[in-house]
């Protein structure tokens, strides 16, 4: 995990306002699992398929605007 952290810091995710390496992985499965889920579960949520599509999309440290305030 140091060498994570150390790697973390070198390309600037050393900041309070950065989400932790293991909040990064965490949204990278939570992405996966949005993409599974039929579209019943989206219409549900009020997602469509093209918006699942966009979001699994985003890189690992493209995560939520609330995050970095």
């Amino acid at each position: 995990m140091a060498l994570i952290a150390t790697l973390g810091r070198h390309v600037g995710l050393s900041s309070r306002k950065t989400p932790s390496i293991g909040q990064m992985a965490a949204l990278r499965r939570q992405r996966k699992a949005l993409v599974r889920l039929d579209d019943a579960a989206l219409r549900d949520m009020g997602l469509t398929r093209s918006d699942v599509e966009q979001e699994a999309k985003r890189a690992m440290w493209d995560v939520p605007a609330n995050w970095r305030c």
